[in-house]
């Protein structure tokens, strides 16, 4: 298995302490932590230089994940269920996550991540996690592993090995909305 030098329960006890890592996510490497800890997510921000009050994109595991935060039209379901690239979708309102995760206007932005380790981590913590590029904010988003400063790489707790080596440059996820018509509208393709 593709986990032989990281932990999934070591990783999410230190989730669940509080702490901040550096992971691969289904697009880009992430900074991250736990979606529900507000202490934690306050560090993602002073890691990335980030203003508090921008949002951040929150990973799920499944669509039934996802269905504990937000309210799913069945349109969106199907899409979700078939859609083959990631696709990070901005929702009005959630249930049950901190202020701290959505932007100003209370919308959220959440993905069901297609990445096997990523689902997993999720899957054992229980919660989403908190994904932003693993960068400072306003500089260009890493396309690899190599790409990541030290500065960031020594402020987060944990650096996760697995696809370390990958040198296939990645790209974010497409981020699109349902208008008030119901129709998908992309933001970002």
């Amino acid at each position: 298995m593709f986990l032989l030098r990281d932990d999934i329960f070591e990783i999410t006890d230190l989730l669940q302490k509080g702490s901040v890592i550096c992971y691969p996510t289904d697009t880009i490497w992430g900074i991250g932590c736990d979606a529900t800890n507000e202490a934690a997510i306050a560090k993602v921000s002073q890691i990335k230089g980030r203003a508090p009050e921008k949002g951040y994109v929150l990973l799920v595991s499944s669509i039934e994940m996802l269905k504990q935060y937000v309210k799913v039209h069945p349109r969106l379901e199907t899409l979700l269920s078939f859609h083959l690239r990631p696709l990070t979708v901005i929702y009005d309102r959630s249930i049950g996550l901190p202020d701290s995760a959505k932007a100003p206007n209370g919308s959220v932005a959440i993905r069901v991540t297609q990445d096997e380790f990523c689902q997993q981590l999720i899957e054992a913590l229980g919660r989403p996690l908190l994904s932003t590029s693993a960068n400072v904010s306003g500089e260009p988003f890493p396309p690899t592993f190599g790409a990541i400063s030290s500065d960031i790489l020594g402020a987060v707790g944990y650096v996760v090995k697995y696809r370390q080596d990958d040198k296939e440059p990645a790209e974010p996820s497409a981020i699109a909305k349902l208008d008030r018509h119901l129709e998908l509208v992309f933001l970002r393709e």
